[in-house]
């Protein structure tokens, strides 16, 4: 793992940060790779979101809070909240979030926001789940959120990244949710876990749009090609597969929802990049 970093370790947050936002302490560090790295936080009792929003979270630097936009990696009725972050060198915040050590305090938003909510979606058969990178984030609360499995039938979480090493949560998602001990017997018959990589040999290759537009991603689920009458998806990753994908789904007949108009697909524009 690279440390090789010029910004600080964080500092502790002053009374007038405290104030502005909910200032929780880090529970949980892993680094995954020497790009990717995952947190958890303590959660303050009062705070409440949708599983699949997002927060601000950030650092104070300079006397200043330094924040970007982070989906809520853990599910709304956790105890801790968990964040799924890349590393970059050279980045305002992650150049020193990746440096953030358990024990240290961490700003979170007070107010939770983002269009990747359930109420955003009209009603369907198969729910499916398209994250690229850490874009997977949102897709780890709502995979584990138990109204998304009372809602439809089948739950597709597909992860693109670009090598083996970065399908940091495979484990998770193929073996540990559906085997676990309290909503194992709710998820296993429902989640369908779909990883996939664009630059190294692996049992599924390829970006996700083209897994689609070939139609191998249905093969390889065995289920129908995504059709609006009864699909519905989520789309969460880098702005180029974003425009890519939703251009697709248009294409494809499917209509664009949101919370206050309910649609067939919803997608997440706030990627966090530094």
């Amino acid at each position: 793992m690279t440390d090789a970093v010029a910004a600080p370790a964080p500092a502790p947050v002053s009374a007038k940060a405290r104030g502005a936002f909910n200032v929780e302490r880090v529970t949980y560090v892993k680094h995954w790779t020497d790009s990717l790295f995952t947190l958890k936080t303590t959660r303050d009792p009062g705070f409440r979101f949708v599983s699949g929003q997002f927060v601000m979270l950030g650092l104070e630097v300079d006397g200043k809070p330094l924040l970007r936009a982070y989906s809520i990696a853990s599910p709304a009725w956790d105890d801790e909240l968990e964040f799924y972050s890349i590393k970059v060198a050279d980045g305002p915040l992650t150049s020193r979030l990746m440096k953030i050590k358990e024990g240290d305090e961490i700003l979170v938003g007070k107010k939770p926001t983002g269009t990747l909510v359930l109420d955003g979606l009209r009603p369907g058969r198969n729910l499916y789940l398209l994250g690229t990178g850490t874009g997977l984030a949102p897709f780890l609360s709502l995979a584990r959120e138990p109204e998304a499995y009372e809602r439809f039938e089948k739950i597709i979480v597909t992860h693109t990244v670009r090598e083996v090493a970065d399908l940091n949560y495979r484990e998770f998602l193929s073996h540990d949710l559906p085997n676990d001990p309290d909503l194992g017997e709710l998820i296993a018959p429902k989640l369908i876990y779909y990883p996939s990589v664009t630059r190294e040999p692996f049992v599924h290759q390829g970006r996700i749009t083209d897994l689609i537009q070939s139609g191998q991603l249905f093969k390889d689920i065995g289920l129908p090609e995504i059709d609006p009458a009864q699909d519905r998806l989520m789309l969460c990753g880098g702005p180029s597969v974003l425009t890519d994908l939703k251009a697709m789904l248009l294409d494809r007949g499917f209509e664009e929802g949101a919370v206050s108009s309910p649609g067939d697909f919803v997608l997440e524009r706030a990627f966090v990049e530094t």
